[in-house]
């Protein structure tokens, strides 16, 4: 009920009368039934903007970072998180990734919409990167299609680092839901669920327009950091991995 009142009445008016939102592909969202949306990752008001131009709730898996934050900022945060029915989920790898996979299918047999980023992690520099296979395993064993969804300029909207958004005029453009029915049983296969993901992130490519860079964000923004530039936060689940 909550999440309904914030969406509908408090922050998503204001949302929308501000950065005026411009959607594409809104029909690509089926009206019920679970779905993965599998969306490029520039900000971290991309989880704030997807949702915001959706009818159905979209349930994301949020770094359990985000909960456990301390003083005004980190409680706040936390709040914010736990209304939007944001899950927190472990990300340092092993058990903790095959959590995060049962906890997003729980989401999905439960008829939802759930969303990932399957770069693992925001972009450094506005490119797109290689994106991990929990996405691929969560459409097989969940059985559901994944619906591309590429982010418009919310990366200048908010940059990492900056807490307020500057005011402007962001984008969503859903593309049509890939079907992967033809791998039912597959789920163990390594090379399947590499097939699977590069798919998933071709369509993400030519939705968004950004440059591909085969190589995971995360070993580019710790390249960053080697050479003494900024490789901006990291958001979402990363895991599991190829």
């Amino acid at each position: 009920m909550f999440y309904w009142v914030l969406k509908h009445l408090l922050v998503g008016p204001a949302l929308r009368v501000a950065f005026r939102p411009e959607v594409e592909g809104l029909e690509n969202v089926p009206a019920e039934g679970a779905a993965i949306l599998a969306s490029n990752h520039l900000s971290f008001s991309d989880s704030i903007f997807l949702p915001l131009v959706l009818d159905r709730r979209v349930t994301f898996l949020a770094k359990s970072d985000y909960f456990t934050g301390r003083g005004l900022k980190g409680r706040a945060t936390a709040k914010f998180f736990e209304a939007a029915r944001q899950l927190p989920v472990d990300r340092s790898g092993g058990r903790a990734s095959e959590a995060a996979l049962r906890t997003g299918l729980k989401v999905l047999r439960s008829g939802e919409l759930l969303g990932i980023y399957p770069e693992g992690t925001r972009s450094p520099d506005g490119r797109l990167y290689r994106g991990k296979t929990g996405v691929a395993r969560m459409a097989l064993e969940g059985r559901v299609p994944v619906i591309p969804v590429a982010m418009i300029d919310t990366e200048k909207a908010q940059p990492p680092g900056q807490v307020i958004p500057k005011v402007m005029r962001v984008g969503v453009r859903i593309g049509r839901p890939l079907d992967f029915s033809r791998y039912e049983g597959m789920e163990g296969d390594r090379f399947v669920l590499r097939s699977i993901t590069d798919e998933v992130m071709y369509e993400l490519m030519q939705l968004s327009g950004q440059e591909y860079v085969d190589v995971y964000a995360a070993s580019a923004k710790e390249a960053l950091k080697r050479a003494g530039g900024s490789g901006g936060g990291t958001s979402a689940v990363d895991r599991p991995a190829a």
